[in-house]
């Protein structure tokens, strides 16, 4: 006999993503929730959790619990804004599906915003504080090790040299991304991208260039999370999750556990187990890919490639279009939209439920969605399927 799931993600919503101002965090998240409502078909008044997630970069409080009353939501049984790096978004989906799964609410929704763009489309003061890894006061500071680039480009270097990955690989993973991006029409880069586009791109902190990083927006995301019976009356297909899981090792990329594992292997291994399936069941998988490395890595602390496999595994092609594992098939944070944890789990969303269009994968029955942050210290894995028992 089948797993039933334990939730469902009944309807998915955006607002409008701009590399300019288009408005505050708050109205942001109220028109991603606005449609997130109408693609469920589900009444405001019906919501009774709502959960609330925004960048850590952000001022504090832009996105917190007060906009339940920004929102005109009635009494709710579930409110929280969460912080858990880049590992928020899953954890409030995780928080949903328990809430609904308990009884504790009905219909919950999960909004992220950000606002990260200022007027004249930069991004770069958003993301030019110091990132902690040395435990030492003041480190990273005296050192100029300033935003999360520099941390990640440390841990590249050593996974690059320690398995012989070079920038070849790196561009057969931005090069799949935009092939998966060109049929989403919400993606904010979708033009045709080569080898040779790739090297003609400006090194950001080495081995980085500016085609490897996530490419940061104005804007919101939301979706809206019922219970297994109540997804059966919904207005459309469902996506269900049917397995969970954290890890929390303490330790970064480049400061490893002893086997080059992240807390990216036991999340993975603990959503799966949740819900009945093994790596090798897995047939699409969205990753939290801030740079083109975190992509391959997570390929390998997943459990989805062997150590060292992942550069080969996207060079040949088995993640783009018509590969054997489709990944980011939205175009990822690289060439979509960086809304952080949001960006996998919509997609994941939208691919289970048969909106795909242009970039619908067939073969979408087990999917591996992740949101990690930090330096890879935090991760959150969800199973999640269109099948509402899996066997």
């Amino acid at each position: 006999m089948g797993r039933l799931a334990r939730s469902a993600i009944i309807g998915v919503g955006f607002s409008a993503l701009s590399r300019k101002p288009i408005g505050s965090v708050s109205e942001l998240a109220n028109a991603a929730l606005s449609a997130a409502l109408a693609d469920a078909g589900v009444a405001r008044a019906e919501l009774d959790g709502l959960l609330l997630v925004q960048s850590e970069l952000a001022e504090r409080g832009l996105l917190g619990v007060r906009a339940r009353d920004d929102f005109g939501l009635g009494d709710l049984a579930l409110l929280n804004a969460i912080e858990a790096k880049g590992s928020s978004v899953v954890q409030m989906v995780q928080l949903a599906t328990m809430a609904v799964d308990a009884g504790l609410a009905r219909m919950v929704a999960c909004v992220f915003s950000d606002t990260p763009v200022a007027a004249g489309g930069g991004a770069g003061q958003s993301y030019v504080r110091p990132t902690a890894i040395s435990g030492i006061d003041g480190w990273e500071e005296r050192y100029g090790l300033f935003g999360a680039i520099g941390v990640y480009a440390l841990a590249a270097r050593r996974y690059m040299e320690r398995f012989g990955i070079d920038e070849t690989h790196l561009a057969a993973y931005a090069i799949a991304c935009r092939r998966w991006a060109a049929g989403n029409s919400l993606a904010l880069a979708r033009g045709a991208l080569d080898l040779g586009t790739y090297r003609a791109s400006p090194f950001v902190v080495e081995p980085f260039r500016v085609l490897d990083c996530a490419l940061p927006v104005n804007g919101a995301g939301a979706v809206i999370v019922t219970s297994v019976a109540r997804a059966a009356d919904a207005k459309a297909p469902a996506a269900y999750i049917h397995g969970m899981g954290q890890g929390h090792d303490g330790h970064s990329a480049f400061r490893p556990n002893g086997n080059g594992a992240t807390g990216g292997r036991s999340a993975g291994r603990r959503a799966m187990a949740m819900a009945g399936v093994t790596p090798a069941d897995v047939t699409m998988c969205q990753i939290y890919d801030a740079f083109s490395f975190s992509g391959l890595f997570a390929l390998e602390d997943y459990g989805l490639c062997g150590p060292g496999e992942a550069g080969a595994f996207v060079a040949d092609g088995h993640t783009g279009p018509d590969g054997r594992l489709p990944m980011n098939t939205g175009g990822g944070h690289l060439s979509s939209y960086y809304l952080q944890g949001m960006t996998p789990v919509s997609e994941a969303a939208i691919q289970l439920r048969g909106q795909g269009g242009a970039r619908q994968v067939a073969r979408n029955d087990v999917v591996l969605v992740n949101g990690s942050g930090g330096c890879l210290e935090f991760h959150a894995a969800l199973i999640m399927s269109p099948h509402r028992v899996l066997s």
